[in-house]
């Protein structure tokens, strides 16, 4: 399952993801991953998730993030959560292709993981593909 967290910039996006993750960490049976461009939220998050900056990884643009996901997921099974800061950050603001990135991952993932993005925009800028995943 995906869901976005959207907003302009310092509308408070940031906060509400580590709050979720924080709060995850509670309750979880498995792994939680926080992927983010630096390291913004690392400090504010718990110790018992495998947080990952992108750019050690050399990862820009939305098919290589993809890539990222499908690596991770593949590599291990014990997955549930994946929370992601900033991702136009990483992929850009081409909004139908952060679209197809979000219909891919929702294949990839299915009912099995929950993925969370923090979108720096405004819903009236989204493109329609991308407003499906808005709940």
């Amino acid at each position: 399952m995906i869901t976005l967290i959207t907003g302009k910039k310092g509308t408070g996006k940031t906060k509400i993801l580590i709050d979720k993750i924080n709060d995850a960490v509670k309750t979880t049976n498995g792994n939680l991953v926080c992927i983010e461009k630096g390291e913004n939220i690392r400090r504010s998050i718990s110790y018992k998730v495998r947080w990952c900056d992108v750019e050690q990884f050399c990862v820009e643009g939305y098919d290589a993030f993809y890539g990222f996901i499908a690596g991770m997921l593949a590599g291990n099974y014990d997955i549930k959560d994946i929370y992601v800061d900033g991702i136009l950050k990483i992929g850009g603001r081409d909004f139908e292709n952060f679209g197809k990135l979000l219909e891919k991952i929702d294949k990839l993932t299915g009912d099995d993981v929950n993925v969370v993005f923090t979108v720096s925009a405004d819903v009236s800028e989204l493109s329609e593909n991308v407003k499906q995943f808005i709940k």
